[in-house]
């Protein structure tokens, strides 16, 4: 998608191969940073483990330490536990990747929305991991370690260690999105910041059975989760009313402003065609309503000027020779031109592709024209029904 000098998007379609083309060089880039990172942190990766395993050494009773029960827990555990640091490092230029490479098929209001979205969606992440390591692991380990059984030795693999750590940080960073949730199931109107209040006692329920699900199995961790997801609910209930309200301010712009009637007061504005709402009055048959199913204006055809012009070279003809014998008044005379002028504006109509307006007319002039004149309607309106 590109952008036009007056700043409107337009949409450039590209091959498929082309985005298949894109996706890999994203993709590739994201790796190389990835390796990068992981080869200049592989050297400490042992000092990586030490800090993450602090907060359980800080607790572990005196002259106890942790194990490796595999012969290579030594090694792959640091490995695995770098390998990680490093995508967690970079994914900030991870998620650029990914928006660069989604970005031009979005319009100018979608990336205002999602340019935020993915900056604080990985701000959140942080945030929870952080708010594991500091908040959630001191107090669950301290709580661990006051309930271990007399005469047992707390001595924790170091293998079982890194996967225990690593499901709590993902499960506090995933926590954590709960606002970026609940902002983008309002913007797309999924649901709405009224509904989610109504909802609160569930949702609360509903966090303690996530954190049950996703944390170990005591209640420190699944409370310490459960309340921050809790309040990042309320917050993100907060933003979604403010990004709801720039929604409809948004899209009140783009409807413009409502005109103004002939007092000065503004009139409603409406969304229907000009056909539908400009419809003759006089038009009361149910065939000739438009509105469940619009006429295919397209199938009509309209006379040439040729044969327009003939046919009322006919008629004017079969006046002149007939009008001294009928008698017509001057007021006749006055009447016939006012029928003929209508026919004209039937012919514009058909011109113009104002199919239903040329039909209501001509059933007015049935009702008003002398024989040969009615005989004109009624042959346009075989005509029409014909071609439809």
């Amino acid at each position: 998608m590109t952008t036009d000098n007056d700043g409107v998007d337009t949409l450039t379609e590209q091959p498929f191969v082309t985005h298949l083309l894109e996706l890999r060089d994203r993709l590739l880039r994201a790796v190389i940073a990835v390796g990068v990172i992981f080869a200049s942190l592989f050297y400490f990766s042992n000092d990586i483990y030490e800090i993450v395993a602090g907060p359980l050494m800080a607790h572990l009773p005196q002259g106890s330490s942790m194990i490796a029960t595999e012969v290579a827990s030594p090694f792959l555990t640091p490995f695995k536990l770098t390998l990680m640091s490093s995508i967690f490092i970079g994914m900030p230029f991870i998620l650029y990747q990914l928006w660069s490479f989604i970005a031009p098929g979005l319009y100018k209001h979608e990336k205002r929305l999602m340019i935020p979205l993915v900056a604080s969606s990985a701000v959140l992440f942080y945030l929870g991991v952080v708010f594991a390591y500091f908040v959630v692991f001191p107090l669950v380990f301290a709580f661990m370690a006051s309930t271990t059984p007399e005469g047992v030795v707390m001595a924790t693999d170091i293998a079982k260690y890194l996967d225990f750590v690593l499901s709590l940080f993902f499960a506090f960073g995933l926590a954590f999105e709960v606002p970026i949730a609940t902002i983008i199931l309002v913007s797309m109107g999924m649901t709405t910041p009224e509904s989610l209040v109504q909802k609160r006692p569930y949702i609360i329920v509903g966090a303690f059975i996530f954190g049950m699900l996703l944390t170990p199995p005591d209640v420190i961790s699944q409370t310490l989760l459960a309340l921050p997801m809790w309040v990042l609910f309320e917050i993100g209930v907060f933003f979604s009313r403010m990004v709801k309200r720039d929604k409809q301010r948004r899209e009140q712009e783009e409807e413009g402003p409502n005109d103004e009637g002939p007092d000065g007061g503004a009139t409603e504005k409406t969304d229907k065609p000009a056909a539908q709402t400009a419809a003759p009055a006089f038009v009361t048959d149910p065939a000739f309503e438009t509105d469940d199913e619009p006429l295919d204006l397209e199938r009509f055809k309209p006379l040439t000027e040729a044969e327009l012009e003939a046919e009322l070279d006919s008629i004017e003809a079969e006046e002149e020779e007939g009008g001294d014998d009928l008698g017509e008044s001057d007021d006749e005379g006055m009447y016939d031109d006012v029928i003929e002028e209508k026919l004209r504006r039937v012919q514009e109509l058909r011109d113009q592709n104002e199919e239903v307006k040329a039909r209501g007319l001509l059933y007015e002039i049935l009702g008003e024209a002398g024989p040969e004149q009615a005989k004109v309607a009624r042959n346009i309106l075989d005509q029409l029904d014909e071609d439809y």
